[in-house]
């Protein structure tokens, strides 16, 4: 069995493409995952499988929210220990401080192709970045909000992401431990 996170693009934001937790807990219960614990309305998942294949979760996911709820998410399905691991690789141990100044894009594929150009003409002096195969790393001091960088980052790479602040990612990690 393995110990999957899910982590969905675009829910209940703006009063759009509703998604109750309690709702994806259950689908997620219909497909045979186990364990299915949430944290915030903004779709993130921690549940255990016998299937081995995130690609194939991914798909199932969105499908069975298609079918049932008339919208498709994005889903991206990451394995606890590579989400670990982007945790344990994260540049900016200061963000610690600020847990909403540090966000991890976590990305669907490698981004070879990312216009580091661009991204450095965007960034402010006071932000940073880091880039993995799995993760961009952003640490942006003065507000996310304000940031044209944080803004840009899918479009530059050229590859789809979603984004979670420390915060976040931490509570995420604290759902692998806990039973629902």
């Amino acid at each position: 069995m393995t110990t999957w996170i899910a982590l969905l693009r675009g829910i209940n934001v703006g009063g759009n493409n509703i998604l109750p937790m309690k709702d994806l807990r259950a689908l997620l219960q219909r497909l045979g995952c186990k364990r299915a614990r949430t944290y915030i309305q903004s779709g993130n998942c921690v549940f255990e499988s016998e299937d081995a294949d995130a690609l194939r979760l991914s798909e199932k996911i969105a499908d069975a929210i298609l079918s049932e709820f008339g919208f498709k998410p994005s889903v991206l399905i990451l394995e606890e220990t590579a989400f670990r691991r982007a945790i344990d690789a994260n540049p900016y141990p200061q963000g610690a401080d600020d847990p909403k100044s540090v966000h991890f894009y976590f990305l669907a594929e490698p981004a070879p192709h990312a216009d580091i150009e661009a991204l450095d003409k965007v960034k402010t002096p006071n932000e940073r970045y880091f880039i993995t195969d799995d993760v961009f790393y952003l640490f942006a001091p003065d507000g996310i909000g304000r940031s044209k960088l944080a803004s840009q980052v899918e479009k530059k790479l050229g590859v789809a992401a979603t984004a979670r602040n420390l915060r976040s990612v931490g509570k995420i990690l604290d759902l692998t431990a806990k039973s629902p």
